[in-house]
């Protein structure tokens, strides 16, 4: 079984979501410029109408003005590229993801510097 990892860093998440071919979005009925941004989500494949693609500026200012962290898997048990994906709160160390807990800042990585 492959397990998830979490990170915060903007270069991880973006290269994370460019190499499946993924593009930033937000839920449209939640987008509100200045009240928090909206719903963060992924579009992968065909474009979603319920969703609305946005820079990754604005993808990165949602992200950090709601403390979020990024956990994802990077193969699947039997080792293809995976698109398991969610926003986590930052501080939220409670899911049973097989996590330990740690953000890639830990292994050396840069922090948030999108």
């Amino acid at each position: 079984m492959s397990s998830a990892q979490r990170t915060t860093d903007h270069d991880t998440i973006r290269k994370w979501i460019e190499a499946r071919k993924g593009r930033p979005s937000v839920v449209r009925a939640t987008h509100q410029n200045g009240r928090k941004g909206g719903l963060l989500r992924i579009d992968f494949g065909d474009k979603d109408e319920a969703l609305e693609e946005v820079e990754w500026d604005e993808f990165f200012r949602i992200f950090d003005e709601n403390d979020l962290a990024f956990l994802h898997q990077d193969k699947t048990a039997d080792g293809k590229p995976s698109r398991f994906s969610k926003f986590v709160a930052a501080g939220d160390d409670d899911d049973d993801d097989g996590d330990d807990g740690r953000d890639d800042d830990s292994k050396g990585k840069s922090g948030r510097n999108g």
